[in-house]
């Protein structure tokens, strides 16, 4: 059995708690079409998604989600397909450990 992967916990202004929600769903649904576009080769696609992520992220608190969208559009300013694969492996890793904590 595999040791259980480490939560990141990350704690935003409670003001902010009616819109946190939304923002994460959209990026849920970038884990749907960031592997389409990486399919059909949609690099312009891909890096404005990256591009969105990387400008976002951080307003809402999660840094690690700009991070991620700034090496996804990297990577998609390169044509570099596994750069593009290892980032949304790693936006679905975050996703998954994400805990937020209201303050």
């Amino acid at each position: 059995m595999g040791v259980e992967p480490e939560k990141i916990t990350v704690r935003i202004d409670e003001d902010l708690a009616e819109i946190v929600p939304g923002y994460l769903v959209n990026r849920g649904k970038d884990l749907e079409q960031l592997p389409l576009a990486l399919v059909e080769g949609n690099f312009q696609t891909l890096r404005t998604l990256g591009h969105r992520m990387k400008g976002s992220g951080a307003g809402y608190g999660f840094d690690g989600i700009s991070e991620i969208g700034r090496a996804i559009e990297e990577a998609a300013k390169r044509e570099d397909r596994e750069g593009v694969e290892q980032g949304i492996a790693d936006l679905a890793s975050y996703m998954d450990r994400l805990e937020v904590v209201y303050e």
